[in-house]
């Protein structure tokens, strides 16, 4: 159905005359008359009725009419789900707890009025792409993964470095320890189901246990964080890596520790992507949102890959 031609008939209906109309829509009478016949056309009724008082509607034209303004109101409504600087900025983050989701919240709290939509996609090569289709508008990854570099139109910088923690039961042999290096972890069972090969988290593992000689196993299924805090709590020979920002909560009967990891501490390093040609404003607020909130210096002591996209973070 021609948008055009229900704007003009709604048009016609509201001002009562074709002129009127006319002169609304910015076009010649003889335009509106068009419009309106090719309408009733279409739908194989007539919509006026000529007399004195100018163009009055039919009964089918009544009938028409609430359907005709909904149609004009959900074409609006689909123009702004996609029109920069009207529609929601869209956001990528890895999970909803994650250390990605709190910048976002952090985000959402100091600009409550710019609208968000919250994606999760599955790896870095799924982001890109949506990030040069406008699907999203920006990405949390961790840049970049061996032998995949950005696309030259896509732009990165590092906004946050989260160190990890060992988290263990209660019957853990480190269950009791202030901190652990990463040397001591030598040997123990670090369990992490879920981890992916080819993606940029599996890289960062590969990594690690390559540099310090760890144990990561990403067997069986991976039934969520439930699921894993349950297994650790009940499973004294395992433990698991955990962001330091990471929100999880468990019973108080797991009896879980969060033990700091140092002597280095392996950070996770979260950038931000974005489109180079990417017009929507909420993008360079989020940008220099994230530069005020997280800018400082790499931190003496920590551990990153060495693919890891370099920049001045905290």
């Amino acid at each position: 159905m021609d948008l055009e031609a229900v704007r003009t008939f709604v048009a016609v209906a509201e001002s009562g005359q074709f002129q009127r109309a006319a002169v609304d829509l910015s076009v010649t009478q003889q335009a509106v008359s068009k419009r309106v016949a090719a309408l009733e056309s279409d739908l194989g009724v007539r919509l006026f009725t000529r007399a004195a008082r100018g163009a009055e509607l039919t009964i089918d034209g009544q009938a028409f009419l609430p359907h005709a303004r909904e149609l004009l109101r959900v074409a609006e409504r689909a123009g702004e789900s996609v029109r920069p600087g009207r529609r929601p900025l869209r956001v990528d983050v890895i999970a909803s707890r994650s250390a990605q989701s709190r910048l976002m919240r952090a985000f959402h709290r100091a600009f409550p009025e710019i609208a968000l939509d919250v994606v999760m996609l599955f790896d870095i090569d799924k982001a890109v792409s949506a990030l040069r289709s406008g699907a999203i508008d920006a990405s949390f990854r961790a840049v970049a993964a061996p032998g995949r570099p950005l696309p030259e139109d896509i732009e990165a910088v590092r906004v946050l470095d989260e160190p990890l923690q060992l988290l263990t039961g209660p019957g853990h042999a480190l269950a009791d320890a202030r901190s652990v290096t990463l040397a001591e972890l030598t040997g123990h069972r670090i369990w992490m189901p879920g981890i992916a090969p080819g993606t940029e988290w599996g890289a960062y593992y590969d990594d690690l246990v390559a540099a310090f000689g760890l144990t990561i196993e990403a067997t069986g299924p991976n039934f969520g964080s439930d699921a894993l805090l349950d297994t650790i709590a009940d499973t004294p020979a395992l433990a698991t890596f955990m962001g330091e920002h990471t929100r999880l909560i468990w019973p108080a009967d797991h009896g879980l520790r969060r033990i700091p990891v140092t002597d280095p501490t392996p950070v996770y390093p979260h950038s931000l992507l974005w489109h180079r040609d990417n017009p929507h404003p909420a993008l360079a607020t989020l940008r220099t949102h994230l530069a005020a909130v997280t800018a400082g210096s790499d931190a003496v002591g920590t551990w990153t890959p060495a693919w890891t996209l370099p920049g001045d973070v905290r």
